[in-house]
């Protein structure tokens, strides 16, 4: 974790691979997202809170009994979208 508390882009990323992977719930990496992506006193980077963001709420349901509004691939995608993103941004920021 960063400074405060706050998980950086490394925990982040293997909260993503946990899902993408079937080692943690949906539910479970939503709850864990939506104690950082609430608490208004919290600052963040781009990085990390376009990443948060998407972990909060990736166990929505599509339909009742219909799956998830975000299947298994666009998961996979946002995973490769932060890994992308991770190698391109300056190592300051």
């Amino acid at each position: 974790m960063s400074g405060g508390g706050q998980p950086d882009l490394d925990e982040i990323e293997e909260r993503f691979a946990a899902v993408a992977e079937g080692h943690i719930s949906r539910d479970d990496a939503d709850r864990w997202a939506a104690r950082w992506v609430t608490d208004d006193e919290l600052r963040w980077d781009d990085l990390r809170w376009w990443a948060l963001n998407r972990l909060f709420g990736i166990d929505l349901p599509a339909a009742p009994n219909n799956g998830y509004l975000h299947n298994d691939e666009q998961v996979r995608e946002w995973l490769l979208e932060l890994r992308r993103r991770r190698a391109t941004q300056s190592p300051l920021t």
